[in-house]
């Protein structure tokens, strides 16, 4: 349980990081994601995620026709996406940062709670 809401909780950093990379459809996104297992990124949570980041004017998209099939509706990273996405990368190095001082910490604690 508490995995997965660590997942949720960072997967507009993840999405909008890899979109600002590389622009990409839904199911090229999903395999980029799905290279790292411990994402357990699926269409299901992928798709909706989109929307919404898309509703909240930090992705564009459009279509592009396919080589293969029908055409693709491809992401993009708005300038506020972009804004975003450095607020995030801010964010996260303070969390990160914050939570490997407390584990380092914690390590050495006592048995009684004091270092």
């Amino acid at each position: 349980m508490a995995t997965s809401q660590l997942r949720k909780g960072v997967l507009d950093l993840v999405v909008l990081s890899s979109l600002a990379a590389a622009p990409a459809y839904g199911g090229a996104l999903l395999e980029r994601l799905a290279r790292h297992e411990a994402l357990e990124v699926v269409a299901g949570t992928l798709y909706p995620l989109l929307a919404r980041l898309r509703r909240a004017g930090l992705l564009d998209a459009h279509w592009e026709e396919s080589p293969s099939g029908p055409p693709r509706k491809v992401y993009t990273v708005t300038p506020e996406g972009r804004r975003r996405l450095g607020e995030l990368k801010q964010e996260w190095r303070s969390l990160q940062g914050a939570v490997e001082h407390l584990v380092a910490g914690a390590e050495g604690v006592g048995s009684h709670g004091q270092e």
